[in-house]
This record gives C-alpha cells, structure tokens and sequence, in this order.
C-alpha cells in the first residue's frame, strides 16, 4: 500500500476481516490511503448470511466509508456449471472483485486494489491441506500475498488483491478486537466438521501443535514463504529456457497465420489450448526439449523442465508421469521410440531432442476417449481427460449441510474400498433419487446438454460392476445413507490444481 492507493477492504464479518478494517481504519490517515468496504453475500446460510451483510453494512456506515456490496446464489451457481461450492463460491466473489476495480456504482469511487483478511493460521491450514492431498512446491507456496486480477473479456490488469494479515495469527486479531471493543460475527459453517478444512482447524492443527510441535502453525507458513521464493527463482529460470534448450513449433495440421482457427477441435478440458485456438497468429503447441541439455543437468533441473512444457502446453502431468519421461529419455535405446501421457500427448525420443507431440485436435475421433482409474477409499484419483480430481472421502453425516445434499452421501456399507473412476459406457445406467426409473446416463447427460467430447468423457465411479457416482448426479435411493447413520461416504470432484 501507498500513499493515495483507494483500497477496498473485504469484509466478510468474521473476526479476520473486521480486525483488517478496524486496523486499516486507524492507519488511514499515517498512510494516506482512502477505504471502502466491500461485501459478498454468497446466500449459502439464509437469514444468517443476510444478518452478515447487515452488520458490514452498518460497520461501513459507523466508519464513514463506501459500502460496496452484491450477492449471488452459490448453490444454484455450483449446480449449473458442475463445480463445488467453494470454487463456484470464489469465482463469484472474485468476478464482483474485478467489477469494482473496473467500473463502480455510479458516484462511489473505483478501489485500486481489494484487501482480504486472510492470516497466517489461513496458511498454514492450506499448506497442510495441499502436503494432505499431494502436491509440489507449486502448492506449498499457499495463499499468495498479491494476486493480480485481469478482466476476463479483454485480459487485462485492472488490479490487485492483497493480503495484509498473511503474518499474523488469528487469535491475536480477535484479541485486538475484544481490546477496542469491536463486535464480528461468527460463521456457523467454520464449526463444521464435514468440512476438510475445518477439520484441520479444529483438530488437526492443535494436535500437531500439543503433541509435537508448538510452532507448526508457524512453521508451515513460513514454509509457504521459502515455496513462494523457489517458485519465483524457478519461474525465472524457466523462462530463459524458453528458445533455447526448449524450442516450440505448431503441429502440421494447425491452420497457418491469417486462416480461421475454428476449424480445429479443442479438447473440452484442456483451457489452455481453447485460449491459444483464440489468439491470433500461428498455434504452438509441439515441444523439443534439448535431450544433450536435459540429461546433462542436475535432477531438480530434468523435473522441472518436464512440468514447464506440460504447463505451458496444457496437459497435465503427475510426479510419477515426470519420473516415467525422465527414464524414457535417459535411455538410449529408446531412440525412435515414443511414450503415451496424458489427453492423448506423445513423448517421442529422437538422439538429439525430447518431443512432445499434440495429438490432432481438429476432430472428435481423435480425442482420447476411453479411460479408467483406479480410486482407494479413502484416497484421490486424477482424471486429466476430465480436467478434475475425484476424491472419496469419509465425513460425520451431516443431513442438512449448505455445502453438499444429503442426496450426495453414500452409506459406507454399499461401496467397496477398491473403487474406480472411469468415463461411462454405452449402455451403463444410473437411477439419480427422485427419478422414476434407471436410465441410459447417455440420456441423463442429454437432459443436461451435456454435448459432444466432454458427455463422451463425463467421470462415473463403480464399485466392482455398479455404478455409484456420476458426476453433478444424486446417488440412487438404496446406496444412500440411513437417517440415523452417523458416518458416510462423500465422493466428489475438485478442479485439477497443484499437481
């Protein structure tokens, strides 16, 4: 923050963005910075949620500052697009975020940047979540302290959201608040122990901080700080690569400059070549990776320029996926020979170079199209055709939750822990609760206007020979669980990050 800077706080309620405006508040005048408050009803705890944006409002009002609130029905949002309700959640709340920064409400003033409440105990939970789950450094790096935002129509800057409190522990923002007298108000849901990350919170946390170190919270953040430092001298270092020990050319079938791109079939889920299909100029999509070069260099080096054209070329790839390049490409009788990755890609080793190959996108045929893995209970597993991880997780049953239906949660006894996921098969079928009869899931994705690759490529999970999770579906009445169940099986998807 500067002098002059317009910063727009986010206040949510809670104690964490409360403790941000009052102290903002109190430094205005030193820094010479000009405050708005900014709110999200995201609608997910009815009148409780209403009652939030009430008391910002009035705290606004008492401060003298411009309130800058909108709201928007997460649920319905995260049920139409298929997404959870904390990715739907954040996409919402950030899409008002650039709104503001581009254009306010008609005689309020534009904020520079929009300030977030998160602390240090913010990290530290995402940090163990991400170690949980599996990640690299890319993860570890955690909750960035300046994220820049970009209008998503015409990809510009229009701003930034930062993060002033990412040193600081939450309780001593509450204490900060009981010192001034200063009320906040608490979200029900932060109690609740369906979700993971209150789990880490509530029990996880403490228990690594009472029986083995006193300092983890602190540690883990500081973890963060050393991933973030990594990443930004890896980035660096990445790009220098770039035209010299890597090398980039378009495939022979792409359209050349000047020729209309929408004659090639992007592949539904890979966002990165659908960007690159409507750039003007020519499509780059093949690698050569220097093999004399990649060898040579220490392993940290190797692992890193695998996972930079995979990036970069909008395929994913796994640690055990990066292992598997790196022995291909170390042996030399492999020479003319080439391994399958992920969506269809091809590493193709020549005596002097690495070559990933694109596979033809301009027809549907050519897409990948069948695929199958396996998914332990509890456990992950990731679906790179589908652009997704599904996980299958054990929670407290929990009936009337905002995050997820009852519907969704499996009674344990109906699943078996060797699961699997896999892409459904003409004549699979599935019977969603409150449907009449089993049907074809090709008709249930018809009614959905689930079209063309992505229905062919739609996630199902079977346990043994039955189907009991399809994607964006309830589970069938019999494999549900029973009023007085006190645990149950919550199998789900999450967007593909941090891999």
């Amino acid at each position: 923050m500067k002098p002059g800077d317009r910063l727009g706080v986010a206040v949510s309620g809670g104690a964490d963005s409360v403790a941000l405006l009052r102290l903002l508040l109190e430094l205005r005048s030193e820094i010479g910075i000009v405050l708005s408050v900014v709110h999200f009803n995201h609608k997910l705890r009815g009148a409780e949620s209403d009652a939030d944006e009430k008391f910002v409002a009035a705290l606004a009002r008492d401060s003298s500052v411009d309130f800058h609130a909108s709201r928007g029905d997460v649920s319905a949002e995260a049920a139409a697009n298929r997404l959870s309700i904390e990715t739907a959640a954040r996409e919402m709340r950030y899409a008002f975020f650039r709104s503001l920064l581009i254009a306010p409400p008609e005689g309020s003033r534009r904020p520079d940047k929009i300030a977030t409440g998160h602390t240090l105990d913010d990290q530290a939970e995402t940090v163990l979540m991400r170690i949980l789950r599996g990640t690299g450094t890319r993860g570890l790096s955690g909750i960035r302290p300046v994220v820049e935002l970009q209008d998503e129509d015409e990809e510009e800057f229009v701003g930034e959201v930062i993060r002033p409190l990412l040193t600081i522990r939450r309780n001593e923002l509450e204490q900060f608040l009981r010192d001034v007298g200063q009320t906040w108000r608490e979200d029900s849901s932060n109690r609740d122990p369906k979700h993971t990350r209150n789990r880490v919170r509530h029990l996880l946390l403490p228990l690594l901080e009472r029986e083995f170190n006193p300092a983890a919270t602190t540690g883990l953040a500081e973890l963060a700080e050393i991933a973030r430092g990594d990443e930004d001298y890896w980035d660096n270092e990445i790009s220098g690569w770039m035209g010299t020990a890597i090398h980039w050319t378009e495939p022979s079938w792409a359209p050349s400059a000047g020729e209309p791109q929408g004659l090639v079939q992007v592949h539904p889920f890979n966002p990165e070549l659908q960007k690159r299909m409507q750039e003007p100029g020519p499509l780059v999509m093949n690698a050569s990776v220097d093999l004399l070069w990649l060898l040579s260099e220490p392993l940290a080096v190797q692992r890193r320029a695998i996972k930079a054209v995979s990036d970069l070329a909008g395929f994913p790839l796994e640690f055990k996926h990066v292992e598997e390049i790196l022995r291909f490409a170390a042996e030399e009788d492999n020479s003319g020979k080439q391994l399958s990755v992920p969506l269809g890609w091809k590493v193709v080793r020549e005596p002097g170079a690495l070559n990933f190959v694109t596979p033809d996108l301009r027809t549907e045929e050519r897409i990948p199209s069948d695929y199958e893995y396996p998914l332990t209970l509890p456990g992950r597993a990731i679906v790179p055709e589908a652009g997704i991880v599904v996980e299958a997780v054990r929670v407290p049953c929990v009936h009337d939750s905002a995050d997820y239906n009852g519907d969704r949660l499996l009674n344990p006894s109906s699943v078996s822990k060797a699961l699997a996921v896999r892409n459904w098969r003409p004549g699979d079928r599935f019977w969603p609760v409150h449907t009449k009869a089993p049907k074809k899931i090709k008709e249930l994705l018809q009614e959905r206007h689930v079209r063309g690759p992505e229905r062919r490529l739609w996630p199902v999970v079977v346990s043994g020979d039955e189907i009991v999770w399809v994607r964006g579906f309830p589970a069938p009445a019999p494999l549900q669980v029973t009023d007085n169940a006190v645990e149950a099986i919550l199998i789900r998807d999450l967007p593909l990050e941090d891999v």
